[in-house]
């Protein structure tokens, strides 16, 4: 349940691409990819986006707090094609974070089973009897007094994936409200998650295609 919502207004459309089939857009942290169910939460990336782009659909979804590069497409064969990339896993996701602690080695991976945690929904859990295979790759960017910069590798897109993987770890993300412990939390003034590179095949052309959106923290 969103209290308060009140997502940023500017920018209110960040245009990193666009072409007959294809939009990349840059999420602000604050505001949904898709409108909620309750009214007041109407405002998301996918209607921004609608109102300059009416075909405009999303293929894949960042978590509300979560900024960075989004992929819509423009008209339903590039809608299927890119998702079928995703599902497939075809497409390539570099995400930025900031962790709680010295994040030790300084790369590695996680690979552990992910299931939503029910009764306190929408937190997801580690499950290995039900969870759903998820794996994560990390390279350690640089360490700071209290926290690491780390670039984050997704090979599955499992909800919440990146935040219970660093928690697992004992490295929880900073600002996050769902899975940081209260210093952890404090430590910045939002989720400390962003999606900087995207890397997909354009759906008609073939043509490999990378973008880049800079990490705002």
């Amino acid at each position: 349940m969103l209290l308060n919502y009140s997502p940023p207004m500017s920018p209110y459309l960040e245009i990193i691409y666009q072409d007959e089939d294809l939009l990349i857009l840059n999420k602000p942290s604050g505001l949904l990819t898709v409108p909620g169910k309750d009214p007041l939460h109407a405002d998301c990336l996918e209607k921004r986006a609608q109102r300059v782009f009416p075909t405009a659909k999303i293929v894949h979804r960042l978590d509300m707090a979560t900024s960075g590069l989004i992929c819509l497409a423009l008209n339903k064969a590039a809608h299927s094609h890119v998702s079928r990339q995703f599902q497939d896993r075809k497409t390539q996701k570099r995400y930025i974070a900031r962790v709680f602690g010295k994040l030790t080695p300084e790369t590695g991976s996680v690979d552990l089973p992910l299931i939503c945690d029910w009764p306190n929904r929408p937190k997801q859990m580690v499950n290995f009897e039900y969870g759903k295979p998820s794996l994560t790759h990390w390279q350690v960017l640089n360490y700071e007094e209290h926290a690491t910069r780390v670039a984050l590798t997704p090979i599955t897109g499992r909800s919440h994936q990146l935040r219970v993987h660093m928690l697992s770890q004992g490295h929880v993300i900073l600002g996050d409200k769902l899975y940081a412990h209260p210093e952890a939390f404090q430590m910045a003034s939002r989720l400390q998650l962003h999606a900087e590179w995207l890397a997909i095949t354009h759906p008609v052309t073939a043509q490999a295609l990378e973008f880049t959106a800079p990490c705002p923290f």
